[in-house]
């Protein structure tokens, strides 16, 4: 799918500080927000079947672009930690060729964003899945892709899962979402669930639940990293 691609130009127009975003390490006269080295590693991932182990009940078929490691979890990091918002654009384009290859032939396809909470979006200078699904879609609409965003789910209060074991994760995943009033009819074609992080499950099982009972089932998952020690290749 690398005629999404484009990776080099949407990473190298980012005139950021002299730290690179993958690797962290600070090169004199460094204009851009990741160095050479790191596109370069960024650029030879492939999306791939993942699968957390033990998987949760109804978690929907998860594909991720590479394990949480490396300059892919740094760009996550600095992208979502510390409000390093030039990287949406790029880590978006890289999140449309894990639809791409999620879904397979071009067909419309409806991209739904794991909601975040109020209190997570303050904490991560605002709606950073909602700023990648944006740049997501507009890649695949370049691409001729029929691309349709739909937040039908809206996300209640819960503790930061960086907090939680795999339990808790279930457990606080099992009330977080909510389906909005009026949810309009579902859409035709692919419906693909996007998240930045594949960790338990625990959450994308839950919103695949939460979309089955309004009347929409999630073809796939589509996440940017999964952690490699529960997922399987």
């Amino acid at each position: 799918m690398r005629d999404l691609g484009g990776l080099w130009a949407d990473l190298t127009d980012l005139v950021l500080p002299v730290e690179c975003a993958g690797c962290r390490e600070r090169r004199p006269g460094l204009r851009h927000g990741v160095c050479p080295e790191c596109v370069a590693v960024l650029g030879a991932l492939r999306p791939r079947a993942v699968r957390p182990t033990p998987a949760p009940p109804d978690l929907p078929p998860c594909v991720a672009l590479g394990p949480y490691a490396g300059p892919l979890r740094e760009a996550l990091l600095a992208y979502k930690d510390h409000g390093r918002h030039g990287l949406a654009r790029p880590l978006g384009a890289l999140l449309a060729e894990v639809v791409a290859a999620a879904v397979g032939p071009a067909r419309p396809v409806t991209l739904v964003p794991v909601p975040d909470t109020a209190a997570a979006a303050r904490a991560r200078y605002g709606d950073h899945l909602g700023r990648l699904t944006r740049h997501c879609a507009d890649r695949l609409r370049r691409a001729g892709w029929p691309v349709r965003v739909w937040r039908p789910l809206r996300a209640l209060p819960r503790p930061d899962s960086v907090t939680l074991d795999s339990a808790g994760r279930a457990a606080a995943a099992e009330s977080a979402f909510r389906v909005r009033p009026r949810v309009p009819p579902a859409p035709d074609g692919a419906v693909v669930v996007l998240d930045d992080i594949l960790t338990t499950g625990a959450t994308l099982a839950a919103v695949g639940r939460a979309l089955t009972a309004s009347g929409l089932s999630p073809t796939v998952a589509a996440v940017l990293a999964a952690t490699e020690k529960r997922h399987l290749p």
